[in-house]
Formats: C-alpha cells, sequence, structure tokens
C-alpha cells in the first residue's frame, strides 16, 4: 500500500512515459493530486512545435478547434491504456475520464474519476 505522495508521483511519472512515448513529447512539467475519488493530472508545455505553428498560423478558432480534435481523438484512442496505467497504481479502477488542453498556454488536464477512494498508507510522523 502507498501514501499518497507516492501515488501522485507514480501517475507523473506514467503519465510523462506516456506522453513521450505516444505523443512523441513529454511535458514541460506534471503534477497529479489525489483527492478522494478523483485523480487530477496537469501538465505543462505539452503542444510540439508544430501544433503551436497550426494554432498561430491558422485563423484562431479553425487551429484551435483542429488542434482540440486531434489531441481528443488521441487520447481517446490510448484511453485504455491511460485506465490501465491508473488502475495499476492506484488500484482502483477508473470510471470516467475527462480531457482538455489549452491552446494559449500549452496546459493540458486529464482528470479520472475512480470507482472508490483508494486505500493509501498513512505518513509516519518523527
Amino acid at each position: 500500500m502507498n501514501t499518497i505522495g507516492e501515488i501522485e508521483a507514480g501517475i507523473c511519472k506514467a503519465i510523462a512515459r506516456f506522453e513521450q512515448e505516444f505523443m512523441g513529447r513529454g511535458p514541460k512539467d506534471i503534477q497529479a493530486y489525489l483527492v478522494g475519488d478523483m485523480l487530477l493530472i496537469r501538465l505543462h508545455g505539452v503542444l510540439t512545435a508544430a501544433e503551436q505553428q497550426l494554432v498561430r498560423t491558422l485563423p484562431t478558432e479553425r487551429g484551435r478547434s483542429l488542434l482540440k480534435e486531434v489531441r481528443t481523438q488521441l487520447i481517446e484512442t490510448a484511453r485504455p491504456q491511460l485506465e490501465s496505467v491508473v488502475k495499476e497504481i492506484t488500484g482502483v479502477v477508473p470510471i470516467s475520464m475527462h480531457h482538455d488542453i489549452s491552446t494559449t498556454t500549452g496546459e493540458e488536464v486529464m482528470i479520472f474519476t475512480l470507482a472508490t477512494v483508494p486505500e493509501v498508507r498513512e505518513l509516519k510522523r518523527k
């Protein structure tokens, strides 16, 4: 049984590896927060140079929509893999996943709702 911090660190490491392998580029920074039965993952600096160029050169709404559509499709394709990682690290089956990306800041969020609150080990006080 892990602590909340160990679960969050494991999620960060696994999601960063996923982004590197599946998307071809890892985030500049990543945080994970386990809050009850919800897992929030926040990634910074995930847009590739090509994605940034796409958003800059196309009309604002078209570039934004196209990038979000492609990213959403990629995440949905990888959803079983992501859910498997979350289950392996938390010990709980995810029951829903939500995703969005900002074309302005390059920030991406993933939120998993878990079937139950994961069992965690309390930190030992010194």
